[in-house]
């Protein structure tokens, strides 16, 4: 903001500090904030980072958010420590009862069961009850983040002697937990591991038609062969589905450039006015000067030939200072045309540039799935829907003070 505001003109004061950058004491002291506040943010950051190293070594409870199942407490000596909490304790007991029954209750039916029991929030999904049940800290081992392909794991951390390091009783056995493990391993589906790239296109441009949420990419394997479908987030079981949605991306695709590829690209910049305003001054002190001049006993009244040629000049400055825009000479924001059309833009930077603009303008694809009587697939049919402003949401406006950062 200080470089932008030196770059433009502007000038930066501080209500309580003396800041001011018209004056060399207001920069200086800029210039030493500045330093100070860059030298404490590094500091900062490390001192977090051996913090957390720091306390993945303890036995003790340091800082942190407890695993479900625990909470934090104190002992007789005052210290922090963590105890078992008994609401979790008994639901994650009955999960490891329900999970080892002849016919196991899945993990829908067992969030249906724990919130009908006022053991858990309403908001309580599926997931997260699962990755509740698989995190190794229910044995009262330290755990840390294990990130791998996408899936959300934890793993426990082995102290200097190469064992687990217990930070609390434990609330499964080793065996309790492992006979879990498999319990739920013969329940999975096997689904395929997420990665980045295989990430949902068009991101909250695609909704559902019934609901309106956003329709996010579903892969299944059935029999070593995978699927696709988009589905939303609020209609049962996902609605109907929408297979195949590469061929939803390209119709999209398609449809966007139809009606918007021969927009121009336009970008925002900011004009100072300082040259139309000089020029401006410039013509006006001619006029005067001429207008002077022509004035009875002027030195252009002298003969005829110089007032003509005087008279000339006068006439061609007054319409060259009629030509300048006002607007011109003010500062402002103006658009100013790149030379591109967003279909070239869109070819150059691929289906995400097109996702992040039109995300950006508030496009929406609304994505309606009829069922056919005797087709498993549904029929789909999308609709475009574009603000009426967008071409003024078009023009992109670039974050000088992101650069930065």
């Amino acid at each position: 903001m200080i470089d932008w505001c030196l770059k433009y003109g502007k000038n930066l004061v501080s209500k309580n500090d003396s800041i001011d950058l018209t004056t060399t004491a207001g920069k200086i002291m800029v210039t030493i904030v500045g330093g100070i506040a860059e030298i404490e943010a590094a500091n900062t950051s490390t001192r977090v980072a051996s913090l957390w190293d720091y306390t993945k070594t303890q036995s003790d409870w340091l800082v942190g958010k407890p695993a479900y199942g625990y909470e934090t407490a104190e002992d007789e000596n005052g210290r922090v420590v963590l105890a078992i909490d008994k609401d979790a304790h008994r639901a994650l007991h009955w999960c490891l009862k329900a999970a080892m029954w002849e016919k196991p209750a899945s993990a829908r039916r067992m969030v249906k069961v724990l919130v009908r029991a006022g053991l858990s929030g309403p908001g309580l999904t599926a997931s997260t009850q699962l990755r509740r049940l698989r995190n190794p800290a229910l044995m009262g081992y330290r755990v840390e983040e294990d990130k791998n392909g996408g899936v959300r794991r934890s793993k426990i951390v082995l102290g200097s002697d190469a064992k687990p390091i217990r930070v609390a009783d434990p609330i499964f056995t080793e065996d309790e937990f492992n006979s879990l493990q498999e319990a739920l391993d013969r329940r999975g589906k096997n689904q395929p591991t997420r990665r980045p790239d295989e990430a949902t296109q068009f991101l909250g441009v695609l909704i559902c038609h019934d609901c309106g949420s956003n329709m996010t990419v579903q892969r299944n394997r059935v029999k070593d062969r995978s699927y696709s479908y988009l589905r939303c987030g609020k209609c049962k079981a996902g609605g109907h589905g929408a297979p195949n949605p590469d061929e939803i991306y390209s119709k999209l695709v398609d449809d966007v450039l139809r009606v918007l590829g021969d927009e121009p690209v336009m970008t925002r910049e900011y004009r100072q006015g300082a040259e139309a305003r000089k020029e401006q001054q410039r013509l006006e002190q001619s006029i005067s000067y001429y207008m002077t001049g022509l004035e009875p006993g002027g030195r252009f009244t002298k003969t005829r030939f110089t007032k003509e040629q005087a008279e000339k000049t006068l006439d061609d400055l007054i319409k060259q200072l009629e030509a300048i825009d006002p607007e011109s000479t003010k500062v402002r924001w103006v658009a100013v045309h790149n030379g591109k059309s967003f279909r070239s833009h869109w070819e150059e930077g691929g289906m995400e540039a097109m996702a992040a603009d039109l995300l950006r303008v508030g496009v929406k694809c609304v994505i309606k799935r009829t069922k056919v009587k005797g087709v498993r697939a549904p029929h789909i049919h999308m609709k475009l829907m574009i603000p009426k402003d967008v071409r003024d949401r078009l023009i992109l406006k670039d974050d000088v003070f992101a650069e930065a950062f």
